[in-house]
């Protein structure tokens, strides 16, 4: 693996001094509020802003193809308490089939890496994943086997009572409630802070989750790779569809932030932190501005 060139890096120092963060150079973290966890987000995008050519190449790893990217995943989810997503990225994974049938575990891989988290006192690894609906067959998804990362669903109160018809099978599963209609995410964090610790939160995605989230003013930073590649975003008619795709009729190719926008007026800003290349890759942290916050 290549070292990351340092274009410039205004960010904190890191909590510890160790030979695992050479190739990348130092990364910290400011406190986090008492109320909730400091949330960071990390994404993949070509240089026309696409995160997914959907059909069978559908992850972030297909837009990064880069050995050095998926070890700076492993960085983030080292720093962090826990690692939070959206359920329709575990199920486009598992479509998918890789690395396994029933889905990935989303953990780390590298072990020093591993090693890494545990001199940060960071706990066991957790996998937050948002459902709504809690319309899951735990059973499903290796994700929820518990052997190798803790897994929790956030969702509502009628998401809660499907998922409770599968204590049996699945105790170790922790579920939390959190909204009537759908899954209200500013008490969800406060209880991820509360209840279970959490002063660190890495949101993995999708676009729906992540963008849900920047409007309710949840996200305070993210780490973004942009990749030296431009596919558009309009599906090609020669791609192979996934049957989810045929249902939906989904021929635009998604973005960082989905859904409804800001209006000029309220459009978040962001103060851009550091940046670092390898080979074409660009590699930047950007910090959202707050109202009232001396830069």
């Amino acid at each position: 693996m290549r070292d990351f060139e340092i274009l410039f890096d205004h960010g904190e120092r890191s909590e510890l001094l160790d030979p695992v963060y050479s190739p990348y150079g130092r990364l910290g973290f400011p406190t986090p509020q008492a109320e909730r966890p400091w949330i960071f987000a990390n994404f993949v995008q070509s240089l026309d802003g696409i995160v997914s050519l959907l059909g069978r190449h559908a992850s972030g790893g297909d837009i990064s193809q880069l050995e050095e990217d998926r070890w700076l995943m492993d960085l983030l989810r080292a720093h962090a308490d826990a690692v939070m997503m959206g359920v329709r990225t575990l199920m486009l994974e598992t479509v998918l089939g890789r690395p396994r049938p029933r889905g990935p575990v989303f953990r780390i891989v590298e072990p020093t890496l591993q090693q890494l988290r545990s001199k940060l006192h960071r706990g066991p690894e957790r996998n937050i994943f948002v459902s709504g609906s809690g319309a899951l067959n735990l059973g499903d998804y290796a994700a929820f086997d518990g052997d190798k990362v803790e897994a929790i669903v956030l969702t509502t109160n009628s998401g809660a009572e499907r998922l409770d018809r599968q204590r049996g099978s699945h105790p170790h599963v922790r579920v939390i409630a959190c909204g009537e209609r759908d899954v209200e995410l500013s008490a969800a964090v406060r209880v991820l802070r509360e209840e279970l610790g959490i002063r660190y939160l890495l949101c993995e995605g999708g676009p729906n989750l992540y963008a849900n989230m920047l409007r309710e003013g949840l996200i305070d930073e993210k780490f973004l790779t942009v990749s030296p590649v431009e596919v558009g975003q309009e599906v090609p008619p020669e791609q192979e569809r996934l049957d989810h795709e045929l249902l939906v009729n989904l021929e635009m190719r998604p973005t960082i932030f989905s859904g409804a926008g800001f209006l000029k007026e309220d459009a978040p800003w962001w103060n851009w932190v550091s940046c670092r290349k390898v080979g074409d890759h660009q590699f930047n942290r950007y910090r959202v501005k707050r109202a009232g916050v001396k830069e």
